[in-house]
């Protein structure tokens, strides 16, 4: 197939199929902006390796992650977006239209792109913590804090948000292990000393995780291994948090659009603006702090919003 064969236009290119994208593609549809989506690898992001979310308005009963994914994905092409599977693999943004190629091999020309990759939670590694993702191992304490009401759970991180959701797992649970590698915190002195005051906090320095035990279906303890005793012990707990920090999904668009110092993009405060006209960036791709579902679908609603009223002023300009 040519070169020329293989190059598509569109007015709205929407990269990445979670809250924020199924939002965007939602509100760019109804606005008839046309917009084709390209999931990437993990259509419907993060949430599909969820089970129960249940603090998402308008699920009264609670809903599986991926079945929620599921309605918002129908709802997006109820009005006619284009869902596609496949990746983006590199773009240009040096010039408008904008330049995106998917796969590596189709290149895509956009009047506007809804960058919705995303993050990724960073793990551990270990086999155990993957088996048990979702039945009693987690990523986000605020999602999933609640199912471990009265129980006894671990937390692994020492940096602000590990010390922030430890105080809003203190609040829920029984007791909070907090397992911190080295002999002293990251987090701000403010966190260190909320922690250190939360009396069912139980703060365990020089310690790393070896395995998350379970029965095979649900986690029953964690083993550790203390750096400074050489000793092992398992610590029993029904819940175990791993609050070690995310990847922004955005090596792609290093050398192009303004990021923070983990990678984050950033975007005009109140929009979903970039340094780049006609792109926008919504959901946990540029929000490090809020990471919910809930956040993310606004900002998606935001980005096609602001996408529309970018093409709306650019053709009334066309005009006059």
């Amino acid at each position: 197939m040519s070169q020329e064969q293989e190059i598509e236009h569109v007015k709205c290119l929407i990269i990445g199929s979670g809250p924020a994208g199924y939002t965007a593609a939602i509100y760019a549809a109804r606005a008839d902006l046309k917009p084709v989506m390209y999931t990437g690898m993990e259509m419907g992001g993060q949430l599909t390796q969820t089970t129960d979310v249940d603090n998402f308005p308008g699920y009264p009963d609670g809903i599986m992650g991926p079945e929620m994914m599921e309605d918002f994905r129908k709802q997006a092409e109820r009005f006619g977006t284009q869902i596609r599977f496949g990746y983006v693999s590199s773009v240009d943004f040096s010039a408008l239209p904008h330049k995106v190629v998917v796969d590596e091999i189709k290149t895509i020309t956009a009047d506007t792109v809804i960058i919705a990759t995303g993050a990724t939670a960073k793990w551990l590694g270990l086999p155990s913590e993957q088996k048990y993702n979702g039945f009693g191992v987690s990523a986000c304490a605020v999602c999933d804090g609640f199912f471990f009401k009265g129980q006894d759970v671990a937390i692994v991180g020492a940096g602000d948000t590990a010390a922030e959701e430890a105080t809003y797992l203190a609040k829920l649970c029984n007791k909070v292990y907090m397992l911190v590698r080295r002999d002293e915190f990251r987090a701000s002195k403010a966190m260190v000393h909320r922690v250190l005051n939360t009396p069912n906090i139980e703060v365990i320095y020089n310690t790393e995780t070896t395995e998350i035990m379970g029965n095979g279906k649900n986690v029953t303890g964690v083993c550790v291994f203390n750096h400074k005793t050489k000793e092992s012990k398992i610590i029993d707990v029904e819940g175990f948090f791993v609050a070690i920090g995310h990847k922004p999904n955005t090596d792609i668009f290093k050398g192009w659009l303004d990021m923070d110092d983990t990678g984050y993009l950033k975007t005009t405060p109140g929009t979903s603006k970039t340094n780049i006209e006609g792109v926008f960036a919504c959901g946990d791709v540029q929000d490090h702090y809020y990471r919910q579902a809930v956040t993310a679908a606004g900002s998606g609603c935001m980005a096609a919003l602001d996408a529309e009223r970018y093409l709306a002023a650019k053709e009334h300009h066309v005009v006059a």
